[in-house]
C-alpha cells in the first residue's frame, strides 16, 4: 500500500506557482514540510515527483528553505534527477556546504551537464585542489573551455560569459547556417544570434535568428549580417559589460580576448544576475556588512560586521573629543545636551540621502564629469534649502519646549551649517574615493557621518558658548 501511494504521488506534476509560494512570494511552508516529511522517510519517488520538475530557481528557493542536513539528503536522494542548475540559484554558503558534501566525481558529473557560464559559478568557489580534480574528470574539450573562464579575473566578463556560442563564416550561405544548427549536437540549447568570424577566429559581426529565418537559402551570410560595434573585452568589468548590454538593449553580446578573438558571449540572464548582484553589493558595504548572506553562520557574520563597526567607533570617539571641547559649556546650560543630538541626527540623515544617490550615480555611470559640476550644485542647494527649512521647525520647537528665543537662533544657525555641510560632504566625498580608485560604497557612509557629527556638534555648541559667553 505504501509503495502504490508513493507511486500515485511520484505520478502527479509538480505543483504550480499557487501552490509552491503565497502572495507574498515565500515558499509556502506546507510545501516544505512534506518534502522534508519524504526526505525523512527517504521517498526517492515523492521527491522526484514533485521536486525534479520544478525550475531551478524554485528548486533554489526550496533549497534555501530547508535544514542543512535535508539539503544533503536532498541531493542525495534524488541522484541524477537532481538539477545542478539550482545551485546557481542559492547563497554561496550553502552552494559550498552542497559541493563539498558530494564526492567529487558526483559533482563533475553534474556540472557536465551545465552550460559552461552556470558550471564556472558553482566552480568557481571552490578550493584550487577541488576544482583541478573535478576539472579532470570531465571531457577534453569541456575541461579547457572551463579552464580557460576561470582563468580570467574574478568578477569579469570572462569569468560570466557561456562558451557555447554559434560561429559560422561569412562565405557560408544561409542554408548551410541552417543546416549546421541542425545537425551539429554541441551547439548550446538556445541562442538568439550567430556569430560571424573569420579563419583566426576574429569576430566580424552577427546575423539575428529571425533574419536568417527571412532570408532565402542561397544568401550568403556576409550579406545579411551586421557589424559588432560593441563587443566585450573578457577582462573587462562584469559590471561595466552588464551596463553595455544594458544602455544598447542587447539579447546577447559576444566576449573577445585581447587579440579581438571571439571566446564566448554574455546572455542576458547573467547581465540581470550581475545587475541585481551589484545592486545588493552596494546596498551592503553601504551599511558596512561587506559580501554577508543570509546563510552565514554567527562567525563570519561576526568577522564581517567587526571591522567597520571598529571604524565606526573611532569616527564616533573623534565625535566624542569635539564634545569634550565643550565640557563646560554643557554643565552651564544643560539645554544644549539635550538639543545637540537633533543637530547631528538631521545631518546624517541628509548625508546619508546625498550618499545613496551619489554612490547609486557612480555605480551606474550616470555621474560623471559632464554633469558632475550640476549634481553637485544641486546636491549643494538641497542641502541649504533644507537646512532653513528645518532651521525653522527646530528653531520653533526650541523656543516652546525651553522659552529661548536666543537658543531658537542658535541651533537653526547650526541647522543651517551641518545640513549644508551634509549636502557637501555627500556629494564630494564620493567622488573623492571614485578618483582614487576606492570604491565609495565602502568607505563613504563611515566618512559622512564622522563629517557630519563633528560639523553639528562644533557648530552647533561653538556656537551657543559664542552666543551666551560661555567660552
Amino acid at each position: 500500500m505504501d509503495e502504490q501511494r508513493a507511486h500515485m504521488a511520484a505520478s502527479e506534476p509538480a505543483p504550480d506557482r499557487h501552490e509552491l509560494y503565497d502572495e507574498d512570494g515565500v515558499i509556502r511552508p506546507d510545501f516544505v514540510a512534506r518534502v522534508g516529511a519524504a526526505i525523512a522517510d527517504r521517498d526517492t519517488l515523492y521527491l522526484k515527483g514533485h521536486v525534479s520538475g520544478l525550475h531551478e530557481s524554485e528548486i533554489g528557493d526550496l533549497i534555501e528553505s530547508l535544514q542543512p542536513e535535508q539539503r544533503h539528503a536532498l541531493v542525495r536522494l534524488m541522484g541524477n534527477d537532481f538539477d545542478f542548475t539550482a545551485l546557481t540559484e542559492v547563497d554561496e554558503a550553502i552552494r559550498r556546504d552542497i559541493v563539498d558534501d558530494l564526492p567529487n566525481e558526483k559533482v563533475a558529473e553534474g556540472i557536465g551537464e551545465l552550460d559552461s557560464d552556470d558550471a564556472v559559478y558553482i566552480l568557481e568557489d571552490l578550493d584550487e585542489e577541488d576544482q583541478e580534480d573535478i576539472l579532470a574528470k570531465l571531457p577534453f574539450t569541456e575541461r579547457i573551455r572551463l579552464r580557460r573562464s576561470l582563468d580570467y579575473p574574478e568578477d569579469t566578463a570572462g569569468r560570466r560569459m557561456q562558451t557555447e556560442f554559434v560561429a559560422v563564416p561569412p562565405f557560408w550561405s544561409v542554408g548551410q547556417t541552417i543546416d549546421y544548427m541542425r545537425e551539429d549536437e554541441d551547439l548550446p540549447d538556445s541562442f538568439a544570434q550567430i556569430f560571424v568570424i573569420d579563419p583566426t577566429f576574429k569576430l566580424l559581426g552577427t546575423v539575428d535568428l529571425d533574419r536568417i529565418l527571412r532570408s532565402k537559402r542561397d544568401i550568403k551570410i556576409e550579406t545579411i549580417m551586421h557589424e559588432t560595434a560593441r563587443p566585450i573585452p573578457a577582462e573587462m568589468d562584469q559590471e561595466e559589460a552588464a551596463q553595455l548590454v544594458e544602455q544598447y538593449d542587447l539579447l546577447s553580446a559576444a566576449v573577445v580576448d585581447e587579440n579581438d578573438r571571439l571566446v564566448g558571449v554574455l546572455t542576458i540572464d547573467d547581465v540581470v544576475d550581475v545587475l541585481q548582484e551589484e545592486a545588493e553589493e552596494d546596498i551592503m558595504r553601504l551599511g558596512g556588512v561587506g559580501d554577508e548572506e543570509l546563510s552565514d553562520d554567527v562567525a563570519s557574520t561576526v568577522r564581517s560586521r567587526f571591522p567597520w563597526l571598529m571604524v565606526n567607533l573611532a569616527t564616533a570617539v573623534l565625535a566624542s573629543l569635539v564634545i569634550g571641547l565643550f565640557d563646560a559649556t554643557i554643565q552651564q546650560m544643560v539645554a544644549l545636551a539635550v538639543l545637540m543630538p537633533i543637530v547631528a541626527s538631521m545631518g546624517g540623515n541628509a548625508g546619508t540621502q546625498t550618499l545613496t544617490v551619489a554612490v547609486r550615480a557612480l555605480a551606474t555611470r550616470d555621474l560623471d564629469i559632464y554633469n558632475a559640476a550640476r549634481i553637485i550644485r544641486r546636491e549643494v542647494s538641497v542641502g541649504f534649502i533644507n537646512g532653513v527649512l528645518f532651521a525653522v521647525v527646530v528653531a520653533l520647537l526650541t523656543w516652546v519646549w525651553f522659552g529661548s528665543g536666543q537658543l531658537a537662533l542658535v541651533i537653526a544657525a547650526a541647522m543651517v551649517i551641518n545640513m549644508l555641510s551634509a549636502g557637501i560632504a555627500g556629494i564630494f566625498l564620493p567622488l573623492l574615493l571614485d578618483k582614487l580608485n576606492v570604491d565609495p560604497a565602502i568607505a563613504s557612509a563611515v566618512f559622512v557621518t564622522t563629517v557630519t557629527d563633528v560639523v553639528g556638534f562644533f557648530a552647533f555648541l561653538g556656537l551657543a558658548g559664542w552666543w551666551f559667553g560661555l567660552i
